[in-house]
């Protein structure tokens, strides 16, 4: 299926083509005609994707023939974040350049009076995360009687987050006529509950199961000790030959610390979490996707949702206390249909956290244990092998199982697996990379 099936305007396909896409994706497939027939969505499916475009592309034909009032927007997108958000509002630049729509971003960090300003011309599409929308709805400054779209995106996320009490605040005080639509990578039985209450006999459209990850993902890990994580992340790199990747840490201070430490070492890094200024995150981002940063340092604010063209490796300096928040972070890399490369790092004290990533992804797939040059048995790597090779006869191959959903104690030494009018009155009735990796096997692991 190509774009021009999907019943998109001209305009649309002129703004897909010119950014150089022909095939939709499946989650873009599936929802994009149910959008046009005014159908509530709930659209479960990984980072990576496409489900932006899956709604901007349809909303933009669908607002297009409109005009908004002062202070009364059209449509309503929640985004957990602000760099998700203004990555939204990047989106309907792109494909809405041919279109006369006027948007805001509603964000934290940045000007009130200008947003103010926008609200008061009148916005077809308004972007923006829970708490700035109430502050500014509190204030007066915005009435949300006209909404005929609603979008929640990142709804797992909007959950970690401890947004679901804001989004339910929202969503009362909207019309009950609207069209929502639900995007999110997992269904937690809390967003089981927020569809059932504000969404009216959506459409499910389920494009992988949530309990997996990426196919074009290598997923790699490798055992050390605490004292000697930075030693061997760099040593992972150097050998990986990075072009760009995602280092994640659990906390806010080893990220500050590790970025540092990198660039003592030579090597272009730089930190990116809440803690640091609107502005400063936004400039960091946007010097990583120009390539001007090569190691992005950060906590699990950037790991859902931000888009960033062609990342070659995700690096899980910390393991993830949270199973769900490792299929995020490795979902930066491996997109598009692209192939991509996630490491992570496993001390003695991981092995708990490990167990339930193997539970929650859930695949029997082959092991390979590697050694390094120095002889250390206690640092062991596993990666994915579906060949099951000898590797020069030094390594040894293993079948693993998924974890069971209770599983026993592992053995001592045991290794394990890694992973438009019309429209609104029908409502009413009714991408593989070839460069910048390294060897198959790391040179450094006994080769």
């Amino acid at each position: 299926m190509k774009f021009k099936d999907l019943g998109l305007s001209d305009q649309i396909l002129e703004a897909i083509k010119s950014c150089g896409y022909e095939t939709p994706t499946p989650i873009q497939e599936k929802a994009i005609p149910y959008i046009f027939m005014a159908k509530d969505i709930v659209g479960l499916a990984q980072t990576g994707t496409g489900k932006t475009a899956g709604f901007t592309l349809p909303m933009i034909d669908i607002l297009d023939g409109g005009r908004a009032k002062a202070r009364m927007p059209r449509s309503l997108i929640l985004s957990p974040t602000r760099e998700l958000a203004a990555q939204i509002a990047e989106n309907f630049d792109t494909y809405g350049k041919n279109s006369k729509l006027t948007k805001a971003l509603l964000i934290g960090g940045s000007s009130m009076e200008n947003q103010i300003r926008k609200l008061e011309r009148g916005v077809d599409v308004l972007i923006a995360t829970p708490g700035r929308l109430i502050d500014l709805f509190e204030r007066g400054n915005i009435l949300l009687n006209d909404i005929k779209i609603l979008v929640i995106d990142e709804a797992d996320r909007m959950l970690d987050m401890g947004f679901i009490p804001d989004i339910e605040k929202i969503c009362s005080l909207l019309p009950i006529t609207r069209q929502t639509l639900l995007f999110s990578a997992t269904m937690p039985a809390e967003i089981k509950r927020l569809t059932k209450k504000f969404l009216s006999n959506p459409k499910e459209i389920i494009i992988t199961p949530s309990e997996s990850t990426a196919e074009t993902v290598e997923q790699f890990y490798i055992r050390t000790a605490p004292k000697t994580k930075n030693t061997m992340l760099e040593a992972i790199i150097k050998q990986e030959k990075v072009r760009n990747a995602f280092i994640f840490c659990n906390r806010k201070r080893d990220v500050d610390e590790l970025s540092k430490w990198l660039k003592k070492r030579g090597h272009s890094a730089q930190a990116m979490h809440g803690d640091l200024a609107q502005s400063k995150r936004t400039e960091t981002l946007d010097q990583f996707k120009n390539g001007e940063i090569t190691l992005l340092v950060c906590s699990d604010v950037a790991a859902r949702g931000i888009d960033v063209d062609d990342v070659s490796h995700v690096f899980n300096y910390d393991v993830p206390f949270n199973p769900d928040d490792y299929v995020h972070r490795i979902g930066r890399t491996g997109r598009a249909g692209l192939k991509g490369r996630a490491w992570m790092l496993i001390t003695k004290q991981d092995d708990k956290y490990l167990e339930a990533i193997e539970q929650r992804i859930g695949k029997a797939t082959f092991w390979t244990e590697l050694s390094n040059d120095n002889g250390d048995s206690g640092d062991k790597s596993s990666k994915s092998n579906k060949d099951n090779k000898d590797n020069k006869g030094k390594t040894a191959s293993k079948a693993r199982k998924p974890a069971a959903k209770n599983p026993e104690k592992p053995k001592k030494n045991q290794e394990h697996k890694k992973r438009s009018s019309d429209h609104f009155e029908s409502k009413k009735q009714d991408r593989d990379d070839v460069t910048g990796f390294g060897d198959e096997t790391p040179a450094f692991f006994g080769r």
